[in-house]
């Protein structure tokens, strides 16, 4: 037999290192991909809790511009509770307001009271929205979670002179001149603040 012959073959020490380094490559591309993954995760979640915040934001923007209110009518309120919930400082916000209606299907005035407080699901913060029709026979009304991953939910009113935590219209007799509304939520690990200005504009049914 030839040195050729001898020689064509691999040695099992060159098969030791070629599975050495196809498995460093293959835990190398391993590692890339799911990190990828969790990127990609990682921000779609971000958007969409950016997606919330700005919706939510927007909502109570509109809500509180259309705010309903006469001092004869205690139906029309506006209230902002400074409470503090699961040990962070949180308000509770309920206002009657003009909203869209749904249609013909249902029988709706367009004027409802919302009601937006802190509730606690799975040991995580989610901000919920109750709504019930002004002239509504129906008593069984559903707080539906408005934003998940909250930090907390604050609501000032401006009486014309400093801002304030609580408000109460059928005590103050009027509307605040200005609500500022700030939303804390987690993003990547640390707290970021979002606040909304927006200014009643009075008015009955």
């Amino acid at each position: 037999m030839s040195d050729t012959s001898r020689n064509s073959g691999f040695t099992l020490l060159e098969v030791l290192i070629a599975v050495v380094l196809l498995g460093i490559l293959s835990a190398a591309l391993y590692g890339s991909y799911f990190g990828v993954l969790r990127a990609r995760d990682r921000a779609a979640s971000g958007m969409e809790s950016r997606r919330e915040l700005g919706a939510t934001l927007d909502l109570i923007r509109r809500e509180v511009s259309s705010v309903r209110f006469n001092r004869s009518d205690k139906r029309l309120r506006f209230v902002v509770e400074d409470r503090d919930s699961f040990g962070t400082q949180s308000s509770t916000l309920e206002l009657t307001t003009l909203v869209p209606t749904a249609g013909q299907s249902r029988k709706e005035s367009g004027i409802v009271t919302v009601a937006y407080r802190i509730a606690e699901k799975d040991k995580k913060r989610i901000l919920t929205r109750q709504e019930r029709d002004l002239f509504s026979e129906d008593t069984t009304v559903f707080a539906y979670p408005q934003m998940e991953q909250i930090t907390a939910f604050l609501v000032e009113c401006y009486d014309g002179s400093k801002w304030v935590k609580s408000w109460d219209s059928a005590i103050n007799g009027t509307l605040p001149k200005g609500v500022r509304v700030t939303v804390q939520i987690e993003d990547e690990g640390k707290t970021a603040e979002f606040s909304m200005l927006s200014a009643p504009r009075v008015g009955g049914i």
